[in-house]
């Protein structure tokens, strides 16, 4: 049973029938209190004319009975109609309240009479001009009463006044109005109750048509189809138009992030490719050579030391592509640099040096930033050790990947709220699309870029790249075949105190 009665909870409706609900409801509340305003005033104005009536029946009739006192019954009969028309009930109140000598025409045995109140004197009094209602001895009417008080004169020509007299008339007739009244308008409410429905059914239905298309989109989409698939448009003054706005806009979030995961998982998939192939060639070196020692291939302590000086070798280069690898994975995972105040001026005085010591054939220049002039301030808040290894391998790359005494060139110096350092020489340079895919992990160039001693795993620059980054900076290559490349770190300058921004 508890079933049946939630499917017809309002929150278990659809839009569309809640709508037509509440719009419904609202429609009868409408008319039903319209309707009994309506019946309320038109009873109001019927009742009102029914106490005009008595007003200007009972005055009269007060007047008389002062004059000639109360009249006897064989004076009120049906041939004598000044004293009583049919459609009143007269009785006559005494001073202590008690009402009596009730007079109809026509009287008949059956007919109902009011039901008079029991009073006082003091509640006759209240009562004296004021319209009240009363109910009917049988048949469940209404009668409207007003008492009229008599004026008695000296001496009544037909013996005692009373106190007042009571005039009746039934309501039978209002009641059967309001009633008529009633009626038509329950059957008006209906009728246009019914007509309202259906087309409030039908216009609920049309405005939302947007909904049940993005619906049945949203449904598409559920059921595999493309994410690259957008909600249909509509107006974006609707609320069906916002909301198509904002699901293509979560949509295209949506397919962005799915993108992005896709690319970082083809980039993880390649780097653990790279990386298992890097580590395993100076692994497959020691192992080689471990396997002669112990196979007797080494019969000489020439030999040996020679062997021992290989594995030495691949130890430390195998050693050197651990520490790039873990050097990239704490970059990734965020870890927060020590910043500190320093001058870029520092580092790059010191690259000077390290050139001169790996290639003292080369010649060195100290400059501004682009050759311009001299070195230049450059402050600058950095994690010095980590700026080092940034400067140590644009030094090396520049060192590796150009032949031997090739000039290259260190600039320093502030340009456009950044503090520079940069890398030039003037080697045989890069292709474009050597260049797009420089910072790549495990990247290395072609022949044209001849790699002095083996070269490395391919991994300085794209330490390079995530270090900088993780200062806040960028690095930047100009470069072109034959006119050799320049590697430039631009990081945010660093308002010394006291100066103005």
């Amino acid at each position: 049973m508890g079933g049946p009665l939630r499917r017809w909870r309002p929150s278990a409706l659809s839009l569309r029938s809640r709508l037509v609900l509440l719009s419904l409801v609202l429609v009868l509340l409408g008319l039903a209190v319209s309707d009994t305003v309506v019946l309320g005033s038109v009873r109001g104005r019927l009742v009102q004319r029914v106490d005009q009536q008595l007003e200007r029946y009972g005055g009269p009739l007060a007047q008389r009975l002062g004059t000639e006192g109360v009249p006897e019954p064989s004076r009120v009969r049906p041939g004598n109609r000044p004293w009583l028309p049919s459609q009143f009930v007269v009785a006559f109140a005494s001073a202590d309240g008690r009402i009596s000598d009730q007079f109809r025409l026509p009287v008949a045995a059956g007919d109902p009479r009011p039901l008079w109140p029991r009073l006082d004197a003091d509640a006759l009094a209240g009562r004296l001009g004021k319209p009240f209602d009363v109910a009917s001895d049988h048949g469940g009417g209404r009668w409207r009463v007003l008492i009229v008080p008599v004026t008695a004169t000296a001496s009544p020509a037909g013996g005692t006044s009373p106190a007042g007299v009571v005039v009746a008339a039934s309501l039978d007739d209002v009641s059967s109005t309001t009633s008529r009244l009633s009626t038509a308008f329950w059957l008006i409410g209906a009728v246009v109750a019914a007509l309202l429905g259906a087309a409030a059914w039908f216009a609920v239905g049309a405005g939302l048509r947007p909904l049940r298309r993005i619906e049945a989109t949203a449904v598409e989409i559920a059921e595999g189809r493309p994410l690259s698939h957008r909600m249909p448009a509509a107006s974006p003054h609707t609320e069906a138009g916002r909301l198509a706005s904002a699901l293509n806009g979560m949509l295209a979030q949506i397919e962005s992030a799915f993108a992005a995961r896709a690319e970082s998982e083809e980039q993880m998939r390649r780097f653990v490719a790279d990386a298992g192939h890097e580590l395993r060639t100076p692994l497959a070196g020691i192992r080689g050579f471990a396997e002669l020692h112990r196979m007797g291939a080494l019969p000489g302590e020439a030999d040996v030391r020679r062997t021992m000086a290989r594995i030495e070798s691949e130890a430390v280069r195998l050693g050197g592509l651990v520490e790039d690898l873990l050097t990239l994975v704490r970059t990734e995972e965020l870890r927060p640099v020590q910043l500190a105040p320093m001058d870029l001026r520092t580092l790059a005085v010191d690259a000077l040096h390290d050139t001169t010591a790996l290639d003292p054939t080369r010649e060195v220049a100290l400059t501004g930033p682009g050759g311009d002039g001299p070195p230049a301030a450059a402050p600058v808040l950095g994690d010095e050790a980590r700026l080092r290894q940034v400067v140590a391998n644009l030094v090396g790359n520049a060192v590796a990947h150009t032949p031997p005494g090739t000039p290259v060139r260190i600039g320093v110096g502030a340009q456009g709220g950044h503090g520079v350092l940069e890398v030039a020489d003037e080697g045989p340079g890069l292709t474009q699309a050597q260049a797009a895919r420089v910072f790549e992990r495990f990247y290395r160039t072609d022949a044209s870029r001849t790699r002095a001693g083996g070269g490395g795993a391919g991994l300085g620059l794209s330490i390079v790249a995530a270090l900088v980054a993780a200062h806040s900076g960028h690095v930047e290559l100009d470069t072109a075949p034959g006119r050799g490349a320049t590697f430039r770190v631009r990081l945010p300058l660093v308002t010394p105190p006291g100066r103005p921004g």
